[in-house]
């Protein structure tokens, strides 16, 4: 898909697609990291998919962002979920569902390596 064709999408259906591709990519690297029982994968995985995580997550990236990035973070934010978690105030669920809607843009521009770099960058976060 070309950049016209992907920002035709609702930011919400970006986020939609980029909630899988950024839960894989934890799942993945907890699997990776070590063998156990799937109650203590799904422990680990929890604490990375959260929405406070990522909030946090979208602060730690947002300096290395492009411009077109930022205004792809930005276009998440200000999408109005029709839900929120009971466990996320919604200034957090607002900046989870940007970066997840960053992760299904980029995903669909398959930019790979962007993904793999910006998830690593917020793997090794200190937070």
């Amino acid at each position: 898909m070309n950049k016209k064709e992907v920002n035709q999408y609702s930011p919400l259906t970006l986020a939609f697609l980029g909630d899988a591709v950024y839960e894989l990519r934890v799942r993945e690297r907890i699997v990776s990291g070590a063998n156990m029982p799937v109650g203590k994968l799904h422990k680990e995985a929890v604490k990375r998919v959260r929405a406070e995580y990522q909030a946090k997550a979208v602060e730690l990236i947002a300096p290395m962002l492009t411009e077109e990035e930022a205004a792809v973070l930005k276009r998440g934010r200000n999408a109005c979920p029709n839900t929120v978690p009971k466990n996320a105030d919604l200034a957090e669920y607002r900046r989870a569902t940007a970066l997840e809607t960053l992760f299904g843009y980029l995903y669909l521009l398959e930019e790979n390596e962007r993904i793999a770099e910006l998830f690593e960058y917020i793997w090794e976060g200190d937070f």
